[in-house]
C-alpha cells in the first residue's frame, strides 16, 4: 500500500487510526515526492532525523520519480486538475501508485476519487 503524505503526519503526531493503518499494512510504500514533502516541513535537522527514523522504523520503501510515473502524472494534471482540482504533487503520487499496481491510503479524497485506475483507499481520523 502506498500512503499519501497527509497520512504520515497523522501517523507522526500519534494518531491511534493512522498508526494502526500503517501497522496492519503488510508492506508500506511512499512516493519519493512524499518524502520530499515530509522533508521540507522538518523545522530543523533533528526534525529531519526523527522523519526519516518514523519512516524507518515503519519499514517504508520509498518510490522513486520514474519517467511513466512523470507521463501518467502529466495525463492526470490533463484530466483532472480543471475538474476536481488536481494539483502536480497530488497527480505524481497518484502516478506513482498506479505504476506499481499499488492500493493508495490518503485523507485527501476531492482530489483522488475521480481517478479511474487508481485503487483508492480513504483514510478518516
Amino acid at each position: 500500500m502506498l500512503f499519501d503524505t497527509d497520512v504520515l503526519i497523522w501517523a507522526q503526531r500519534k494518531n491511534g487510526d493512522a498508526m494502526e493503518l500503517i501497522g496492519d499494512a503488510e508492506e508500506r510504500y511512499i512516493s519519493a515526492l512524499s518524502l520530499m514533502e515530509l522533508l521540507q516541513g522538518a523545522r530543523d535537522q533533528a526534525d529531519m532525523r526523527l522523519i526519516k527514523g518514523f519512516l524507518s522504523d515503519a519499514d517504508f520503501q520509498t518510490l522513486p520519480l520514474t519517467e511513466p510515473i512523470g507521463h501518467r502524472a502529466l495525463i492526470y494534471i490533463e484530466e483532472y486538475a480543471r475538474a476536481c482540482g488536481l494539483r502536480c504533487a497530488d497527480a505524481i503520487i497518484a502516478a506513482t501508485a498506479v505504476e506499481h499496481n499499488l492500493a493508495m491510503v490518503t485523507g485527501n479524497k476531492k482530489h483522488f476519487k475521480p481517478i479511474r485506475d487508481l485503487k483508492l483507499r480513504v483514510f478518516t481520523s
